[in-house]
């Protein structure tokens, strides 16, 4: 469970060990602050986000559901530094059983909303669409700019990680590249 009050005093630890004095005007409330903002950005540590997914209903169609340009943010758990991008989140329902739209965003969300990297996330978002709503196939791809790349080390603003997850189905090759073509070349 989250510890927003040991957090807190972590943070003046932290300041007092990179040479910083945690009670300087500008910084004092920094510790709050940061509780604050790390209960947030870890948010998905305390929900299932399989459990958006359970909500369905009948279209009578088995055609391609596909969200593109699903933004989202995450903490890389190796830095602790953000990285961002969009995720990409399709699947082939079986017998006409589609989830809501906005259903697939949340998945995203809850996932992205703790420490990650991000070949795990996209993998657990497409194992979650693919347990819960047993479609025909899934597919999950996601780009992002990662800030240990960009702020540290080799630091190289704008370079972007491309990762995908395809289950069922999408991992046929023809409809595995008509997929990825769909999703990575399709109109914007």
């Amino acid at each position: 469970m989250y510890n927003e009050e040991a957090v807190v005093a972590a943070v003046k630890d932290l300041l007092v060990a990179v040479g910083e004095d945690p009670t300087r005007e500008g910084i004092q409330d920094t510790p709050a602050r940061m509780g604050r903002a790390w209960k947030e950005l870890l948010s998905g540590m305390n929900e299932d986000p399989r459990e958006h997914l359970r909500t369905t209903f009948e279209t009578g169609t088995d055609e391609l559901v596909l969200v593109r340009d699903i933004e989202f943010h995450s903490v890389c758990e190796h830095h602790l530094l953000p990285f961002y991008g969009r995720a990409h989140v399709g699947y082939i329902p079986s017998q006409g059983r589609v989830t809501g739209l906005s259903k697939l965003a949340r998945v995203v969300e809850g996932y992205a909303r703790r420490p990650q990297v991000q070949e795990r996330l996209t993998s657990q978002i497409a194992d979650a669409l693919h347990e819960v709503l047993a479609p025909q196939g899934t597919i999950v791809v996601m780009e992002a700019e990662h800030m240990c790349m960009t702020m540290r080390g080799i630091r190289k603003p704008g370079a972007s990680t491309v990762t995908s997850a395809l289950r069922g189905i999408m991992n046929h090759p023809a409809t595995r590249a008509e997929m990825m073509a769909l999703v990575m070349g399709g109109p914007r």
